[in-house]
Parts: structure tokens; C-alpha cells; sequence
């Protein structure tokens, strides 16, 4: 998902075709939600589930945003610039790349921002996780037994900030979309 997000911010990530990126992406959507539940630990399976939603939410969001540009032309050859940015000599940057990409239409927009503002609500909500872990304080703020940044394990702190980077970096993309 990271590698297809950072080719989509360059201009030959136009030429990846949609298809596949929509397929991969739901795919990735229904798997959260099937794994979800046998990973329960404990946890009630329901509970399981909404835990993976922001998991959810992020893979069906990119699904749908390769497939709103796709239908809406936004991507490859979409703009009257579309392949010219090969031309030597030429600087299109205003009409190819993230400038190019833009939606057309009330409902695909309002769907972009609302998909930028859940997004950036779950990545700020795991770069407060982040933060809690780097200094030793537990998700509901309490300090961690033990003593305060010692015992938070590396991965109390790097997988959050990982998703916070994710969901953050999907906002900015759906922002400027809308």
C-alpha cells in the first residue's frame, strides 16, 4: 500500500493501471475484516473487528480513490498535458503530477474530504499512541508499571507512528484531491 501511495505522488505512477490497484486494495479491506476476529486474543470478536476498521477504512479509501481518478481521467493522459511531462526542455509541473489530480463533481468531492478528515482523525489518534509509547504512558494515558520510557518496547512506539504516517499521508492525498 505504501510503495503504490508513493508511486501515485509521481507523475509515471499514472501510467500503473487500475484495475489491479483496486483489486489489491479491496482485497486488503476484506482481509482485515476476516482476520479480525481470529485475532481476537481475549478480546470479543466485535471488538476484534473495530479495532481493524481504521485498517479497513485506510484500504478501501485507496480502492476507491485509484478508482475515482481512473473513471474520472484524472490520471494518464486525463489533462491535455497528459505525457507531455517526457518532453525534453518542457515543464508541465502545473498540469501533470499531483496538480493534475483533481475530482470533478459534488459527491466524489465531499466523499474525498470526508475521507480526508477520518483519516486524519485516525492518524492523529496513533501519533498520540506514538507519542504515549515514547514516553512510557499506556494508550489511556496512565503511567506504564514499571517506570516511564524504559519499558515501552520498540513496537509501542514505531507501529503506531507507522500507521499515523499511513493515515496522514492519505489525508494529504485526499485533500488534495477535493
Amino acid at each position: 500500500m505504501g510503495l503504490l501511495m508513493i508511486a501515485m505522488a509521481w507523475p509515471w505512477g499514472a501510467d500503473l493501471p487500475a484495475g489491479p490497484q483496486v483489486v489489491l486494495f479491496s482485497g486488503g479491506a476484506v482481509w482485515f475484516v476476516v482476520v479480525a476476529p481470529l485475532r481476537a486474543k481475549g478480546n470479543s470478536q466485535g471488538r476484534a473487528v473495530l479495532g481493524a476498521l481504521p485498517h479497513v477504512v485506510m484500504m478501501a479509501a485507496m480502492a476507491w480513490m485509484v478508482w475515482a481518478m481512473d473513471s474520472a481521467g484524472t490520471v494518464a493522459g486525463g489533462t491535455g498535458a497528459g505525457g507531455m511531462h517526457d518532453m525534453p526542455g518542457m515543464d508541465m509541473a502545473g498540469e501533470t503530477g499531483l496538480a493534475a489530480m483533481s475530482l470533478s463533481g459534488t459527491v466524489p468531492v465531499v466523499t474525498a474530504v470526508v475521507l480526508a478528515v477520518v483519516l486524519g482523525a485516525f492518524g492523529l489518534a496513533w501519533l498520540s499512541r506514538a507519542l504515549d509509547g515514547a514516553r512510557g504512558r499506556q494508550a489511556d494515558g496512565r503511567p506504564r508499571e514499571g517506570g516511564p520510557v524504559v519499558d515501552a518496547g520498540p513496537l509501542d512506539v514505531l507501529a503506531p507512528a507507522c500507521h499515523a504516517a499511513m493515515a496522514l499521508g492519505m489525508a494529504v492525498m485526499f485533500a488534495v484531491l477535493a
